[in-house]
């Protein structure tokens, strides 16, 4: 800074001959960037945000969601400001939670752009501007505020709170789009001009600039984005959305006014909103004064430190040619990297840890780890690039895009890494291939899942039922039943009216008979998948027609309203009387799954340390997953589940009881996970009355969870708990399989009744004192068929761990004796004389060094590598050498 004001000092004195007013002009400059420079830290310029509008346009301030994304397998990661209010903007927010209120909000939201649509990974480091990781500066309305009163407050935020200079700002608008039938935005071109924006910095745009869509469906509309000129004293009209780095842009403001239906027609919205995005590195580069984001205090600290590791290189902030030998682009990854890597670990595997040192040692385990798995399958990766490559010297440019996918599917290869390898090899991928295979995959995974949505309520449904005063689903029935005197769970019907019937992507009065529909009622007995745990199955039957049932094949949960997914087996009409039945066995396993998940939690925490945090769950009627953050051993597997079934010999009672969220953070050792939680929510104690949760700090550990899905009333009806399975989806996640009741005692029976198999196979190998081929043949096969069958059979997976460690062992046992009978039996056979036998060694190291290469191995196994034109010359070199040596020992 110092240096800089001397600088511009310097040159005030050198101009000695300049009129007073490009003096004060001069001076007038210099102190406003000293000013900002001072003045706007990055705090500095978040707080401002967030209180400007808050203070001055009463919206509620929302604390950033994770940048792993809750609910919504659609995203890698949270990728922009409005990923944790798409519900409110689908019409599918939670009645009872605190998001339906929501009009006006503004928050710093952090994302990641790191794979997917949204995807920069591939521009960081090339540039100054770019990053995987950033804050999204956001401010909401819904359905309050649109298009007058947004542009005026960014203006004048911009303008007035962060004195950036008006004519240095230029505002792009929604051009029009013929093909869509879309009119130019005449309104915010004239809001605008109103404002005060020049004519000749107000430039229209088309679709690919200026209107923004969530994905292929769903709320979109035209935006305006304001542009900043790093330069200025100039009118710079012709460098916006030129991909210049002198006017960049630094705020979106997204108009939803309109719905991209599935057959890609749009559709206006029933209520506007307005949705807009800063990205907070951009802006403090502005205020700061620096034309790179990496020269702000966001990133200083990092490349400083990174200076004082790498002390023979030093950043100097070049880009492109300018930037030789790109230590300065390695800078701005590695600095890029680094605080993504930060930002995610701490949302995604630790969060809420407290202690600097504590956190950034566990950081640096994991990326430690990762790194050493990536280092592995980039090893591996790249030696399957270089043997392709081989094969196609010469003969073409383009890499084949099934070797490439099958990277990237099997090693977790990433395409962007592919492609940066090739680039440099002169190759690129076949991209138009990837993308179909890709496709394809999508599909593949989507193809189940793509049925059902037909019966879920789009937003305009919704709006609707809400515009006609349907009531909402009253569904607090579902947790209606009871152990009866017989100690089996009675589950009460429920009696119904039709309020809506849903067909065809449209709201009808009436569904013939054979019809695949959605029906709404005004009660309903059933459970809507939620919360981990499948959907109820069953059927309802119309008053008047006893002898016809309409089966329930699913139940989803839409803004309030239950949805009943029924292929109707007689004409069914809106206000018709129906009798609800829940299929009752397949409500009880889950139910049983449910319960045995909260303690199998609680189990794990117990063993492996509070560190454990839940990943994902998923409860139905044959078995229960449970993904967490923490590795677990085979003898710990063991601890768990003897863990398990103590609590459930216990017999403990389960507690549900509604609380409200304020109350709920007294409860110690309370289980969350993240999620919009309903206002008041369910909480769940196991053993514990919930309200001895609040009143003693010394009740002894349970598991206590908020839960909106059924649960058993005591402990002792699981009957058993078994886990099945155990294994890393990827590095920090596993995921364990489990099954209760009968299927978990099947499962100890299958796994005493192979080892039982194994021990025997075991008795008999050590038995054998004068091996011939045939027997041992026999053997192998034996231990072949019984891994196969450890593999595959439900068994308990500590119990699995330690068959595969044996049968393992009578593998190795039995090739060892496989080998040595079978040399034995061709020196009988060739060798008559009594000859040695030729050492494996010897030949594949004189073989190989002729070939230019290297070899290694025992006497009887080796192998080894080198180059040849022709493989018929080393065959013949190889019998060559063999025939000489078995000659010499002649």
């Amino acid at each position: 800074m110092a240096a800089r004001i001397r600088f511009f000092k310097h040159r005030c004195n050198a101009l000695i001959n300049m009129n007073s007013t490009s003096v004060i002009a001069l001076r007038e400059c210099l102190s406003r960037s000293y000013h900002v420079q001072k003045d706007f830290s990055s705090k500095q310029v978040r707080k401002t945000f967030t209180d400007f509008f808050h203070e001055l346009y009463q919206h509620r301030i929302v604390k950033s969601s994770p940048v792993r994304p809750r609910g919504d397998t659609s995203l890698l990661f949270v990728n922009a400001g409005m990923n944790q209010f798409k519900p409110i903007f689908l019409g599918a927010a939670d009645p009872r939670s605190e998001m339906v209120t929501y009009r006006r909000v503004v928050n710093s939201q952090k994302c990641v752009r790191a794979g997917g649509k949204h995807n920069d990974l591939e521009d960081v480091g090339r540039d100054v501007y770019h990053h995987t990781f950033f804050e999204m500066l956001g401010n909401w309305s819904f359905g309050d505020y649109f298009k007058e009163e947004a542009c005026g407050m960014a203006w004048r935020l911009l303008t007035e709170e962060y004195r950036i200079p008006p004519e240095r700002l230029y505002v792009s608008y929604f051009a029009g789009d013929a093909i869509s039938g879309l009119p130019a935005d005449e309104e915010t071109r004239h809001i605008w001009l109103s404002i005060g924006v020049p004519a000749d910095h107000l430039l229209p745009f088309g679709m690919r600039d200026n209107f923004w869509e969530m994905g292929e469906t769903g709320p979109c509309g035209p935006c305006t984005e304001i542009h900043y000129d790093h330069i200025g004293g100039r009118n710079a009209a012709l460098l916006v959305n030129a991909d210049s780095p002198d006017v960049v842009e630094i705020w979106n403001l997204v108009f939803m006014q309109y719905n991209r239906e599935a057959d890609h027609s749009l559709r206006s919205l029933p209520h506007f909103s307005v949705d807009t995005g800063m990205g907070l590195e951009r802006l403090v580069s502005v205020l700061q004064g620096q034309r790179s984001n990496y020269d702000t205090d966001l990133f200083t600290p990092l490349l400083s430190a990174i200076q004082q590791v790498c002390l023979a290189f030093v950043y100097r902030g070049r880009t492109g040619e300018a930037d030789v030998g790109k230590v300065d682009m390695a800078y701005r990854v590695v600095a890029d990297h680094v605080r993504t890597l930060s930002v995610c670990i701490a949302d995604g595997v630790y969060p809420g840890m407290s202690g600097a040192d504590t956190v950034f040692a566990i950081i640096m385990d994991v990326i430690n780890e990762n790194e050493a798995q990536f280092l592995s399958s980039l090893k591996q990766g790249r030696r399957v690039i270089d043997r392709t490559l081989q094969r196609l010297e010469g003969s073409n440019s383009v890499f084949p895009a099934p070797v490439a996918w099958s990277l990237h599917r099997n090693l977790g290869f990433p395409l962007d890494l592919i492609g940066l390898m090739l680039e440099e090899k002169g190759m690129c991928i076949d991209q138009q291939s990837i993308d179909e295979l890709a496709s394809a995959n999508e599909k593949r995974q989507t193809q189940s899942s793509g049925r059902e949505t037909l019966f879920h309520l789009d937003l305009h449904t919704l709006a609707q039922l809400q515009a006609d005063k349907v009531p909402q689903t009253d569904d607090f029935l579902k947790y209606h039943y009871s152990l009866g005197p017989d100690d089996k769970y009675v589950f009460q019907p429920c009696h119904a009216t039709v309020q809506a019937l849903y067909c065809g992507q449209a709201l009808v009065s009436e569904v013939a008979e054979g019809q695949r529909c959605g029906v709404v009622l005004d009660r309903t007995c059933f459970y809507a998948e939620q919360g981990g745990q499948s959907h109820d199955q069953g059927y309802f039957i119309k008053d008047g027609l006893q002898d016809v049932m309409y089966p329930v094949e699913a139940v989803h949960l839409a803004g309030g309203y239950v949805v009943h997914q029924v292929t109707t087996a007689d004409v069914l009409t809106k206000g018709d009387q129906v009798q609800l039945y829940v299929d009752e066995a397949q409500r009880l396993a889950c139910m049983v799954k449910h319960t045995a998940t909260h303690i199998l939690n609680f189990a794990l925490r117990q063993h492996l340390g509070p560190s454990v945090e839940q990943r994902g769950s998923h409860v139905a009627a044959d078995r229960l997953r449970f993904d967490f953050s923490v590795k677990v051993h085979t003898t710990q597997l063991q601890e768990i589940e003897k863990s398990i079934r103590n609590i459930i010999t216990e017999d403990s009672a389960v507690y549900i009881e509604e609380v409200s969220l304020a109350r709920v953070k007294d409860i110690p050792g309370l289980r969350t996970v993240e999620e919009v939680y309903p206002d008041p929510v369910r909480v769940v104690s196991v053993a514990v009355p919930i309200s001895d949760l609040f009143v003693s700090q010394t009740v002894r550990p349970t598991s206590v969870e908020l839960c909106c899905g059924t649960h058993l009333r005591r402990t002792g009806e699981i009957g058993d708990l078994v886990i099945v399975s155990e294994r890393q989806m990827v590095k920090g996640i596993s995921r364990i399989i489990a099954v209760t009741g009968d299927d978990a005692r099947q499962a100890q029976e299958a796994g005493q009744a192979l080892a039982q198999e194994v021990e025997s196979l075991m008795a008999r190998l050590a038995a054998v004192t004068s091996p011939c081929l045939a027997s041992t043949y026999r053997l192998a096969k034996e231990v072949g068929v019984l891994t196969d069958a450890v593999d595959c059979t439900p068994i308990p997976q500590w119990q699995r761990r330690e068959l595969q460690t044996h049968l393992k062992s009578l593998q190795r046992t039995t090739n060892t004796i496989i080998r040595k009978l079978e040399t034995k039996e061709v020196n009988k056979t060739h060798n008559p004389v009594g000859l040695s036998a030729l050492s494996a060694n010897d030949w594949a190291l004189a073989v190989c060094a002729y070939l230019g290469g290297n070899a290694g191995g025992s006497s009887t196994v080796a192998k080894g590598t080198g180059n040849v034109a022709d493989l018929a010359v080393a065959i013949r070199y190889a019998e060559t050498f063999a025939k000489d040596k078995i000659q010499h020992q002649c």
